[in-house]
């Protein structure tokens, strides 16, 4: 039989297909991030968690503190990924494809994205990236991520997701997801994102097109995790492009 991990595709398929696309969209327009509501259920967050010590589903293993990245660690899958994950990337990346398009056309970039996965590999693959970016963060207490972008190369999807699999209530406190909006001439915004166990934040990898007094500009966006208070707290990253 099946792990438990790869017998999630057909009703995370339709979970995929049921959130509120239309809001999520406005969200992501506005303010360079919108939340799904529930997406994982209980155990197939265990299930992603259960993952984190079968060093054999990894590529390799990041030490924060060693890159001054924060403190904590994170582990990026090895190919082929675990169904529940292959599912989100695939299965949410065709709705977020016109976003990123929409917001390549307002900005006046050339680029545009293919309206699947598939063809974004390929794209990935012609510039050199041929590695899968979903990964698992696992952070103590203590524990936080700086301020960062996931880029990875030339090609960069400009949306990607992160899923809570611990639960808030109980497995630790402390560890907001923040971005942060780095205005034009002005002050930067913080903004935190309270999630559910099993709900995702969608957000910008990079930055939104916002309306100024003349026209569409870029609004950059960095993502982090505030201190680890207590407790334990395990993340799935699932960024689109792959990495060189």
């Amino acid at each position: 039989m099946p792990a438990r991990e790869d017998r999630v595709s057909g009703p995370l398929a339709r979970r995929c297909a049921g959130l509120a696309w239309e809001a999520i969209g406005a969200s992501l327009d506005a303010r360079g991030y919108a939340t799904t509501g529930p997406l994982l259920d209980a155990a197939e967050c265990a299930a992603l968690v259960a993952l984190y010590g079968d060093d054999a589903r990894f590529r390799s293993r990041i030490d924060m503190a060693r890159f001054r990245f924060g403190e904590g660690e994170y582990k990026y899958f090895a190919a082929p990924l675990p169904e529940a994950v292959a599912t989100l990337r695939q299965d949410l990346y065709r709705p977020l494809a016109p976003v990123a398009n929409r917001w390549a056309e307002r900005l006046g970039v050339r680029e545009r994205f293919p309206v699947d996965l598939e063809g974004l590999a390929r794209l990935c693959a012609r510039h050199g990236q041929r590695r899968p970016t979903p990964l698992l963060l696992c952070y103590g207490k203590g524990g936080y991520n700086c301020l960062h972008q996931d880029l990875y190369g030339k090609v960069a999807f400009p949306l990607q997701l992160t899923v809570l699999l611990s639960d808030p209530e109980r497995d630790f406190t402390g560890g907001e997801f923040v971005l942060v909006e780095q205005r034009p001439r002005a002050q930067s915004a913080a903004h935190v994102v309270p999630l559910a166990r099993g709900e995702a934040v969608i957000f910008t990898t990079r930055y939104r097109p916002a309306r100024g007094t003349r026209g569409w500009r870029r609004v950059a966006l960095r993502h982090g995790v505030s201190e680890i208070r207590s407790g334990e707290r395990y993340t799935l990253g699932v960024i689109f492009h792959d990495a060189e």
